[in-house]
């Protein structure tokens, strides 16, 4: 594995992006319309329920968060995406890149976009309502090392669904982080789900990032124990994301998919 094929798959996303301000603007623009938007409903609800104090950091906090996730994934897919809408896919892999090569291309790809986002919700929840997720220091990077492999898992999840049934699938892949929402506990405890949907929430891993969260706001110590559990489950899902990926692509080679790869559905 060249870690400059991989770079080359980044560089050529910068340049994408950089070339068109259509690109640019979405980094920051949703993600600050969300940090107005609920900070503005949390300190509404704050001012008539008396737990002001601790709804805004609580609700902002977990929009912020949840928010990150969704776009470390977009990050993966929209990437994917680029070279999906351009034909480009084939000419990628009529290169010497390998598999891994690629993907580790979509993941730094991510990583820019995503840092890119958080560093604005950051900078525009501290301005407008001054909270500022920095004065828990160190603390926080757990959490969004979970988050972080999470929107990963369902990134590489996203792109190996739209490369088996072609590019329409697309709408497929946008509604997965509300689904994902539910279960994941994001504004509520996991405790008010059914027992059902529990059972779920112990499988999704960042269901005990936002229980520790919600845990360190109301006073209580940072639940090593949890986030280790979630990160058990995040480095497991990329692993078999990663493997569905590969089954894919190498379905779509054996079978000539790859080749016949267009604006339509493919079976």
């Amino acid at each position: 594995m060249l870690f400059q094929r991989t770079a080359a798959v980044f560089l050529r996303q910068f340049y994408l992006i950089r070339g068109s301000p259509a690109r640019i603007f979405p980094l920051f623009v949703w993600v600050a319309i969300d940090i107005v938007l609920w900070g503005f409903i949390s300190q509404y609800f704050g001012s008539f329920t008396g737990v002001g104090h601790t709804l805004l950091p609580s609700l902002l906090g977990a929009v912020l968060l949840w928010d990150f996730l969704t776009r470390v994934m977009q990050g993966v897919t929209m990437a994917f995406f680029e070279d999906v809408w351009s034909r480009n896919f084939l000419n990628v892999f009529a290169s010497p890149i390998s598999l891994p090569e690629y993907v580790g291309g979509l993941v730094l790809s991510s990583i820019a976009t995503s840092l890119v986002g958080l560093l604005v919700m950051i900078a525009v929840a501290g301005a407008a309502f001054g909270l500022s997720l920095l004065v828990y220091g160190l603390m926080l990077m757990p959490f969004l090392l979970v988050l972080f492999l999470s929107g990963i898992a369902l990134g590489i999840f996203g792109t190996a669904v739209v490369l088996r049934l072609g590019p329409s699938a697309e709408w497929f892949i946008w509604p997965i982080p509300a689904v994902v929402s539910p279960f994941a506990g994001v504004f509520y405890p996991v405790a008010t789900l059914p027992e059902w949907m529990q059972v779920i929430s112990r499988l999704v891993p960042p269901s005990y990032v936002f229980e520790g969260v919600r845990a360190i706001i109301a006073g209580g110590p940072l639940p090593g124990t949890s986030l280790l559990w979630g990160l058990g489950l995040s480095v497991l899902y990329i692993l078999l994301a990663c493997a569905f990926f590969t089954h894919v692509f190498r379905y779509a080679v054996r079978t000539g998919l790859i080749a016949r790869y267009s604006a339509e559905s493919v079976t």
